[in-house]
């Protein structure tokens, strides 16, 4: 057996030297490799055999499609211009108001998420909070929210604001888990107390990366407000749906256009303000 490797090994390195060399394969039974083609070739047909299509509804619905792609061409900004208006500033509300309150709500949570500074308890609850508000997407949010409280903006400002505390908190916690020990044990040699090390050393180190991530999950929460909106969560999502079930495709491709505009507008404006604070 040691002979046959050996040989293989002063084979590859011919192979190699004559320009030939081939990259070994992951399984090295020929036989083996070819039943597993065959199996997987078996298992596509199969399933897709089993996917049933309705070929008539595929074709009407890609006739709306080019419809709606057509619509960009010709956008209509006046016809339901109060309505895009209406669920602008709700979104912009929600987005707003979600994310001050989020940010808020998260730097505590944060706090106690990172090891290097809380105690294991509070720990563990902060790392909680944060799987909860982590697990579930903003969707499924709202329609927890919606059934709760209604439809509307409210239930969606709660959406966001839950969701922003999940997504800061532990990017807050990671960073200063990071951070630089040597300011933290500097400032602890004064005789600092905790609130003292955490205002003076780990403070400092980590506030620009806070402000950068609060302007970041700005752009996400007014993304979302568009998304939640379908379910009844209101702002502009509830404008674009309601278009769109009106087969109004004009007024939908004028609203993606504003949306577009403004997350375009929030990108570079967070870009600018990530490279001011750091």
């Amino acid at each position: 057996m040691k002979l046959t490797e050996a040989a293989l090994s002063e084979q590859r390195q011919k192979a190699a030297q004559a320009g030939r060399w081939r990259r070994l394969p992951l399984i090295q039974s020929p036989f083996l490799r070819l039943a597993l083609w065959v199996g997987l070739v078996v298992y596509l047909i199969l399933a897709l055999s089993s996917v049933e299509v309705n070929w008539a509804r595929v074709a009407e619905g890609a006739g709306r499609g080019l419809e709606f792609l057509a619509a960009f061409t010709r956008p209509d900004f006046i016809s339901r211009w109060d309505d895009i208006w209406a669920g602008l500033l709700e979104s912009l509300t929600m987005t707003v108001t979600s994310t001050v309150i989020g940010v808020a709500l998260a730097v505590p949570v944060g706090l106690g998420a990172a090891r290097n500074i809380a105690p294991l308890p509070v720990y563990w609850v902060c790392r909680g909070i944060i799987a909860v508000s982590r697990t579930f997407q903003e969707v499924i949010i709202a329609i927890l929210f919606v059934v709760m409280f209604g439809f509307g903006p409210f239930a969606g400002m709660i959406t966001l604001a839950f969701a922003t505390i999940g997504f800061m908190a532990k990017l807050l916690a990671e960073d200063i888990e990071d951070l630089d020990e040597r300011q933290v044990e500097a400032v602890r040699a004064t005789g600092a107390g905790w609130w003292q090390t955490l205002n003076h050393a780990v403070q400092p180190q980590v506030m620009p990366r806070l402000i950068g991530l609060s302007m970041y999950r700005l752009d996400i929460n007014f993304r979302e407000s568009a998304v939640i909106g379908i379910v009844g969560a209101g702002g502009i999502g509830a404008t674009l749906n309601t278009s769109i079930n009106r087969y109004e495709y004009d007024t939908s491709a004028a609203v993606l256009l504003i949306i577009i505009a403004i997350v375009l507008l929030s990108e570079y404006s967070s870009s600018f303000v990530r490279r001011w604070t750091q």
